[in-house]
């Protein structure tokens, strides 16, 4: 069956040649999650494809197609906030990466869509990243079925208490004993109700919720690599010679 779209809200977050002169385009749409489409002659001199199909602007595009590759027919651009700062750009790449690798095709994530929106326009603004990250890598689980409270102990039902440590289980979120398939251990009850608080500016928040995170989201990915990763550690290594 023949579908056609029109006018449909999506981000690039990656592409390559096909064939000749055309591109494989993988977006993130508002109502179909992401999906490929195939942008005919846009490599060649001529078309203004290639120059508009741009990571982190908005678009509104229109296409035609039977299976999961789609043919693109109509392409809009809108305004957008500009990732300018490296640190900035780079972190963009990182949630294209995760949308790109983790998240199933043609399965809708509207909430998720609204936070990979608000995570670029606060990217654009800022040059402090990490709170950014950690706010839409929790969005990101969530979508997934993997969201969890900082501040409730799955395995007792308890809330957390300040005065006690806990683990964390990528399948359960955070829990009172350790067991099998517990990644982290000794995360203070302080930390975890100052987080589940909004803060992610304090030394101890940064620490662990980074921590957290990125047990999380390397559970997702199954052993898939992210490029992104190693340009923030090529930045890293730049800052620590200057």
């Amino acid at each position: 069956m023949r579908r056609e779209a029109q006018q449909e809200p999506a981000y690039v977050i990656h592409r390559r040649p096909w064939r000749e002169t055309s591109l494989m385009v993988d977006l993130f749409t508002l109502n179909h999650g992401r999906m490929s489409v195939i942008a005919r002659g846009a490599s060649g001199s001529k078309s203004p494809l290639k120059a508009q199909l741009q990571p982190f602007q908005p678009l509104m595009l229109g296409w035609v197609g039977r299976g999961d590759l789609k043919t693109l027919t109509h392409i809009d651009v809108r305004d957008g906030p500009a990732l300018h700062r490296t640190l900035s750009l780079y972190s963009g790449l990182y949630l294209n990466e995760l949308i790109q690798r983790v998240l199933p095709q043609a399965d809708p994530h509207q909430t998720l869509f609204a936070a990979y929106i608000e995570a670029l326009a606060q990217l654009a603004q800022t040059s402090d990243v990490e709170p950014v990250l950690r706010k839409f890598e929790q969005a990101f689980a969530a979508a997934l079925g993997f969201d969890f409270s900082w501040a409730l102990a799955t395995d007792t039902g308890q809330p957390v208490s300040a005065a006690q440590s806990y683990c964390y289980d990528p399948e359960q979120g955070i829990v009172a004993a350790v067991s099998i398939g517990v990644r982290l251990q000794n995360l203070p009850g302080e930390t975890l109700l100052a987080l589940a608080a909004g803060d992610y500016e304090s030394v101890a928040s940064r620490r662990i919720s980074k921590r957290v995170m990125r047990v999380l989201t390397d559970y997702l990915l199954q052993g898939r690599p992210l490029n992104s990763r190693s340009l923030f550690n090529h930045l890293r290594g730049e800052r620590h010679e200057s």
